[in-house]
């Protein structure tokens, strides 16, 4: 009997840390803010051209834990992207979540009209391969029409 509650004990400590850790491999909204400014500023100090391909290149600093940097110019056409270099050069406007929804066309249209926001949307958590809920930090590529994005998904 006591060994039965032993064995229930480290199966929920395991369980605690192995939650703790994919917790730690996934990134907050505030790391997701934080990663869009500084992809931002990155832009205005190397430009579009050079920025584009270091969000681009794998093993690099715009890769943190489950975030990562993605580049849509206004007609949908993704001129960078962190988790997949195989979006790069596609057109992405009339792709739609699970629900629907233009995401894509939702982050240029909140962009041209208010400069930064976010997009709630489903899509597929890599860690999880389940729809999800993500938020998309969004803003306006400077000097460049385009919109430039962090995502993150609910936890």
């Amino acid at each position: 009997m006591k060994f039965n509650r032993y064995i229930r004990i480290a199966a929920l400590a395991l369980l605690t840390l192995a939650s703790a850790a994919f917790a730690q491999d996934r990134g907050t909204p505030a790391e997701a803010k934080a990663m869009l400014d500084q992809a931002v500023a990155h832009v205005k100090a190397v430009g579009p051209d050079k920025a584009f391909a270091d969000f681009t290149e794998s093993n690099n600093d715009w890769h943190r834990k489950d975030l990562y940097v993605f580049v849509v110019k206004f007609d949908g056409m993704t001129v960078a992207h962190g988790a997949n270099k195989g979006f790069v050069g596609r057109n992405l406007i009339k792709v739609k979540d699970p629900d629907g929804k233009l995401f894509i066309k939702a982050m240029i249209d909140e962009v041209k009209a208010k400069g930064e926001g976010s997009v709630d949307y489903s899509f597929t958590d890599p860690a999880t391969k389940k729809i999800s809920q993500k938020t998309s930090y969004v803003a306006r590529v400077p000097g460049y029409d385009g919109v430039i994005g962090v995502g993150v998904y609910k936890q």
